[in-house]
C-alpha cells in the first residue's frame, strides 16, 4: 500500500512539475518604495472595501522597505467573501483576495511579476455573529496575501 501511494505521489509530482506559472523568487532585491493600488477593486463597485484594504496591505508590507532599491507595486484586483453563517459556508466556498505584485527597477524596467491569490476559509475571521466579522475576514486575507508576496520576494 505504501509503495503504491509513493508511486502515485511521485507520478503526480512529475506531472505537475511543468505547471509552474510563477517566476521563481527574486532573491535579495532591496525595496525602496511600496505602492498599493486598489483602483481595480474600487472600479468593481467595492470602493469602501478598497479604501480599507489599501492601508492594511501597506502596513503588512512595510517591513520589506529598505532605504534604496526597487519599487514594489501591488495591484488588488479582486475580493470575494462567501456567504457564511457559522459551521460550513453556505456555498461551500472560500474567501479570496486577488492581487498582482510587480517589482520595478529604478530605471522603470520590470524585474518580476507575481500573481497572488490568497484563499482562506470564511471562518478565518472568527465568530460569524460578531458585527466586525467581515473586516476580520478581510484582514486575514490581506495578511495572507502579504505573506505570499514576501515569500515570492525571498523574505
Amino acid at each position: 500500500m505504501l509503495a503504491r501511494r509513493t508511486f502515485l505521489t511521485s507520478l503526480a509530482t512529475a506531472l505537475l512539475a511543468g505547471c509552474q506559472t510563477v517566476t521563481p523568487a527574486v532573491s535579495s532585491v532591496a525595496i525602496r518604495t511600496i505602492r498599493v493600488d486598489t483602483g481595480p477593486l474600487a472600479a468593481k463597485g467595492q470602493s469602501a472595501t478598497a479604501a480599507m484594504i489599501r492601508p492594511m496591505l501597506e502596513r503588512e508590507l512595510a517591513s520589506l522597505r529598505s532605504g534604496h532599491g526597487a519599487t514594489l507595486q501591488v495591484t488588488v484586483t479582486g475580493l470575494y467573501l462567501t456567504s457564511y453563517a457559522g459551521g460550513q459556508a453556505v456555498t461551500m466556498g472560500n474567501d479570496t483576495l486577488e492581487s498582482e505584485a510587480r517589482l520595478i527597477a529604478a530605471d522603470g524596467r520590470e524585474i518580476a511579476r507575481y500573481p497572488i491569490l490568497a484563499i482562506m476559509a470564511p471562518s478565518s475571521g472568527g465568530a460569524w455573529y460578531r458585527p466586525d466579522v467581515n473586516r476580520r475576514r478581510i484582514e486575514a486575507l490581506v495578511a495572507s496575501n502579504a505573506q505570499w508576496i514576501r515569500r515570492y520576494l525571498g523574505g
